[in-house]
């Protein structure tokens, strides 16, 4: 069973990326990794990540954040987070990048803060 599932719907002129499972060292974080990198690829440089389904989340998941986040600025775009659990949302207040990402509750106020 892969860590992370990761599925990326359109919703306007944005990239949704639904994930679901663990964000760690190895396949998780790698596959984070290459999600990003295919959007930006295929130029997608407006990227939501829906955590709402992450129920783990390390150091190198979180390293993996900061470096989709930073790629995605690079190349003129947005990353911004939705849905945190409790665990990740703690996670990032300790790592004080609670402050580096903008984080959304709600889909839609998520979705048009991009426009």
């Amino acid at each position: 069973m892969p860590a992370l599932y990761a599925t990326t719907r359109e919703v306007g002129i944005i990239a949704l990326v639904d994930l679901s499972g663990r964000i760690a060292l190895g396949e998780g974080s790698a596959l984070l990794r290459k999600t990003i990198r295919d959007l930006l690829d295929s130029g997608n440089n407006k990227i939501l990540l829906n955590l709402g389904d992450v129920n783990y989340i390390d150091s190198s998941g979180i390293g993996e954040l900061v470096s989709g986040f930073t790629a995605v600025r690079s190349r003129g775009g947005e990353l911004k987070l939705l849905h945190l659990t409790k665990k990740v949302h703690d996670l990032l207040q300790i790592t004080k990048l609670f402050t580096v990402f903008d984080v959304y509750s709600d889909e839609p106020t998520a979705v048009r803060s991009f426009q």
